[in-house]
């Protein structure tokens, strides 16, 4: 069974709603068991397994709040999604390592999204514009 984009689009919408919510739990119910979860640059490297794509979120939502994704693009594939979007919101914690104390920070992101035959998140890659996080933070 292949997913129609609407239903890539259901399913990516509820998993970014749950990450502008904050909701750890949410984000994970979203992922196969197995998943494989990597966000590029991450120190830990990718994740295999929920448990295990867990301290991604709960450090994620420490360190970046008042979270705002918009969708800029999106393109389909059989079973996969590539989605272009612009991530806005304040770090009042460390994001990727940096003192964001407080301060607005707008980002662009690339996720790259693959579906288990019933629709829950198999695999999530994602790329972050690492150079416009650190020029909006600097580091005094």
């Amino acid at each position: 069974m292949t997913l129609s984009p609407v239903e890539m689009d259901r399913k990516i919408d509820e998993h970014f709603g749950f990450e502008r919510r904050d909701d750890v739990e949410g984000v994970l119910a979203t992922l196969t068991p197995d998943v494989e979860h990597d966000v590029v640059g991450w120190p830990a490297g990718p994740a295999h397994g929920r448990n295990n794509a867990r301290p991604f979120y709960e450090t994620l939502f420490a360190d970046l709040s008042e979270s705002r994704v918009e969708s800029l693009r999106r393109l389909y594939g059989d079973g996969f999604v590539i989605d272009e979007s612009l991530w806005r919101g304040k770090a009042p914690g460390r994001p990727f390592g940096l003192e964001g104390r407080g301060r607005p920070l707008e980002f662009r992101m690339l996720h790259v999204v693959e579906f288990s035959e019933n629709g829950q998140i198999r695999r999530e890659n994602v790329w972050v514009d690492l150079a416009a996080i650190i020029g909006q933070l600097p580091q005094a």
